[in-house]
């Protein structure tokens, strides 16, 4: 009877850990730790894109700590209010006084927590929600990666079509486009940026299907702005080239000329060394790549030497400050004004975005 009854509690066990949807780190002791942070991720931590770069980030950001700061994670949360409150409130019974949820859509969640409760730090990927305590947002000036990437792509480019793979029509991905665009503009000016919205964040099929459409349309180079590695190996395929985003990642083999991405560790480690300061204030944190937020990955030997070279020249000017990617005059694809002439966009300006630049068409 004795050993029915172990057998019993170890499936219980088993059972228990396996409906568990929380995920822990390597633990530290909980009570020794200064923080302990939730990470809520849209993705799987093995994606090789956003969720990937997002959970390495998380790790690096432990190292750092070095035993003040302990993690659990929850991948695979759909953008729905209730399903991420849930997600968070458990974090919260676990020990959790920080939580850091790494989507746009999960910010309406945040943002009624952070009301609900008033000591635990809620830090959202993306968006402009914040409050004057405790909740805050954080992105970065990634169109500064993608203009480089563009220099990149048009220096690649035979057909002078490059294709785009994009989630929404949204702000936050028209930025990227348009500076991806104006970079490759600024090698060959008589290139042609397609962009197929596939209306989601992360789906590997619709990311396929979208670059084989682009890849029919006539582009050699596939540049994207969704959550899987999906529209490299739909490129490689066609032997076409391939810009990486998020995660620098190459699933592509030699097709693969560079990536912009994210190294999310740079702010996790500035908002949690507030945090443990006692000295936290929201103030909607933007970082760039003279922070180390924003990074692009080493340019593939087959752009040219003379490209890659303005390629690095470019990128030490953003990092001191002295180049910007949105100044004037820059034209909307309909005829209208983004930029006047002489004008550059400050980061309200920027994000006020909301179609594509000339030169740029959506299939």
């Amino acid at each position: 009877m004795k050993k029915i009854l172990s057998l019993l509690l170890v499936l219980a066990m088993v059972f228990c850990f396996a409906a568990c949807g929380d995920t822990a780190a390597p633990a530290d002791d909980a009570n020794d730790v200064a923080v302990k942070v939730g990470y809520i991720f849209i993705g799987s931590i093995n994606d090789g894109g956003f969720t990937q770069g997002m959970y390495e980030g998380a790790v690096a950001s432990k190292e750092h700590f070095a035993g003040q700061m302990d993690f659990i994670y929850r991948e695979n949360v759909s953008e729905d209010t209730q399903e991420v409150k849930s997600t968070a409130l458990n974090m919260i019974d676990e020990g959790c006084n920080v939580i850091i949820a790494c989507s746009f859509g999960f910010g309406d969640a945040m943002n009624e927590l952070s009301a609900e409760y008033p000591d635990i730090y809620f830090l959202h990927f993306s968006g402009a929600m914040k409050n004057d305590t405790n909740f805050d947002n954080w992105f970065g000036s990634m169109e500064q990666a993608r203009y480089l990437t563009g220099m990149a792509a048009a220096a690649a480019t035979q057909t002078n079509v490059l294709g785009y793979v994009a989630a929404f029509p949204y702000t936050e991905v028209q930025i990227g486009i348009n500076a991806f665009t104006l970079g490759a503009q600024a090698v060959n000016p008589d290139v042609e940026v397609k962009v197929v919205y596939i209306n989601t964040w992360g789906d590997a099929e619709k990311e396929k299907t979208g670059a084989e459409t682009l890849l029919n349309a006539g582009a050699d180079v596939i540049c994207y702005h969704a959550d899987t590695t999906a529209s490299q190996l739909a490129a490689a395929e066609a032997n076409a080239y391939v810009i990486g985003w998020n995660y620098p990642k190459n699933d592509a083999g030699e097709y693969y000329l560079t990536a912009a991405y994210w190294r999310p560790e740079m702010y996790y480690n500035y908002a949690l060394q507030s945090i443990i300061d006692g000295t936290f204030t929201p103030e909607s944190y933007y970082g760039t790549m003279a922070d180390g937020l924003i990074n692009i990955d080493e340019v593939s030997d087959v752009v040219p030497q003379d490209v890659r070279d303005r390629i690095a020249d470019v990128q030490a000017q953003m990092m001191a400050g002295e180049f910007n990617v949105f100044e004037g005059p820059i034209y909307y694809a309909d005829g209208s004004v983004l930029c006047e002439e002489g004008q550059v966009l400050d980061r309200a300006g920027i994000w006020s975005i909301n179609q594509e630049i000339k030169g740029v068409s959506a299939i």
